[in-house]
């Protein structure tokens, strides 16, 4: 018996103790780590940062090319040259050796405007990067919450079961001092002893869930696995109204809207880019060269050496490329009616899930308010089932039931808060204000 309620005894002490040594993570500073360290956000941040190398200058088309060309050949041939006089010369082994270099210097002063369009639709790829980032974060950032009230949620169930067990414990005690003295059967203690066992197995799986929990959430955050804390569990919900004037301007703020807007405007800059094949190119060419070449008898010449500069204007139009030109501008301006259609279709789905988040909030809000009322109840139903038992008026089994009563109360009611506060958090997110409000 002793080696029993010792054991009891310091699974209780030690959960105490470990609680008090934790730190206390609060939600802006678990938002700032997962912000800073959070692998999937990380990879969202590089791919913005490709899409600015992208919309950079040296990537629009609009800079000059300048290339460096140089070249040493060696020919080593039997020849036999006959002249217009009749005369033949003929060298065994005759050698010719020729050397060049040149600075080559190209730039396209007019394409058809499909640079000029290709480059604006460049800026807006960036654009449309920066909101995929930002979908990154919000969907990162919701999935945080999820698990830090998931942490608060089963902190507060640990205490609620130490409560549970604690009470139980004394219940334990009180049936053996009972029995002692006669005043009742061993079947108190029996039963004491069953429900410290089954108080004591639910608050170490409750524990060891916590921990389970609390690892996840290091893995947002990209922290050290091992490290311990404990949740801030106060929950504040938005006043209605503002929660109101956010959905009414969700179709100007939500991100899978504003990504639409954008592949709209790309795909109509694409179809403009591509009426370019229908106009002439013009461009510019230079060049700085030397060249250098010694010739065997059968040459005219000796040597041959040259410097200096050249330059050209060159035209270029496409008549008639077999008609894929035609058909990529005629594909193009279909993809702009496809994009219109799709933002429609995506507009529709927002404000169905808008909608439906919002009702589904209420509904969780007013369950939660239930709920808190219903844990007042149980706690009076306890105490007055407590006087009763130790009065002798009701047994140990209809104290358990009380007991248990207000253990489910109070663990629904954590479960209804913490549901109630993530689906607010999921109607701001699609309001497209997950970012802008206190947590």
């Amino acid at each position: 018996m002793r080696n029993f309620k010792a054991s009891i005894l310091a699974i209780f002490v030690f959960g105490s103790l470990a609680a008090q040594e934790l730190n206390v993570l609060t939600k802006e500073a678990a938002i700032a780590e997962t912000l800073q360290n959070n692998f999937g956000i990380t990879i969202a941040e590089n791919n913005l940062e490709i899409a600015d190398n992208n919309r950079d200058l040296l990537n629009s088309g609009y800079l000059p090319s300048l290339t460096g060309n140089a070249a040493a050949n060696y020919d080593l041939q039997d020849q036999e040259a006959t002249f217009q006089s009749g005369e033949t010369n003929v060298v065994d082994g005759a050698e010719t050796t020729r050397f060049n270099a040149s600075l080559n210097l190209a730039y396209t002063l007019f394409d058809g405007l499909g640079r000029y369009y290709d480059y604006k639709s460049l800026k807006e790829q960036y654009n449309l990067s920066e909101l995929q980032a930002r979908q990154t974060i919000e969907t990162t950032v919701l999935q945080l919450f999820t698990v830090y009230y998931e942490v608060a949620r089963l902190t507060e169930n640990v205490t609620v079961l130490e409560e549970t067990f604690a009470t139980t414990k004394k219940r334990l005690k009180r049936a053996e001092y009972a029995f002692e003295y006669g005043q009742n059967n061993k079947l108190d203690i029996l039963n004491a002893e069953v429900d410290i066992v089954t108080d004591s197995i639910n608050l170490m799986n409750s524990r060891q869930q916590l921990n389970n929990t609390k690892r996840d959430l290091n893995v947002i955050s990209n922290t050290e696995l091992s490290r311990n804390f404990s949740a801030d569990t106060t929950v504040v919900f938005l006043p209605e109204f503002i929660l109101k004037t956010y959905m009414d301007d969700a179709e100007k703020n939500n991100v899978r809207l504003l990504q639409a807007d954008k592949n709209q405007t790309i795909s109509e800059y694409n179809y403009k880019a591509s009426k370019s094949v229908y106009l002439p190119s013009v461009g510019l060419t230079g060049s700085y060269g030397w060249n250098e070449g010694l010739f065997p008898a059968t040459n005219f010449l000796a040597s041959n050496t040259s410097l200096g500069f050249s330059a050209g204007v060159n035209l270029s139009w496409s008549l008639f490329d077999g008609g894929s030109g035609i058909t990529s501008v005629k594909n193009a301006k279909i993809a702009i009616t496809n994009q219109q259609v799709s933002r429609q279709q995506f507009k529709k789905e927002v404000q169905r899930d808008i909608f439906n988040a919002n009702d589904d909030y209420l509904n969780r809000v007013q369950i939660f308010e239930l709920l808190e009322q219903n844990v007042v109840t149980a706690v009076n139903n306890f105490d007055r089932s407590n006087e009763q038992y130790k009065l002798g008026q009701i047994s140990s089994v209809e104290l358990r039931q009380a007991q248990v009563n207000l253990l489910n109360a109070e663990t629904n009611k954590n479960l209804a808060k913490y549901q109630a506060k993530l689906a607010e958090l999921q109607v701001l997110q699609l309001a497209g204000q997950l970012l802008n409000v206190d947590f």
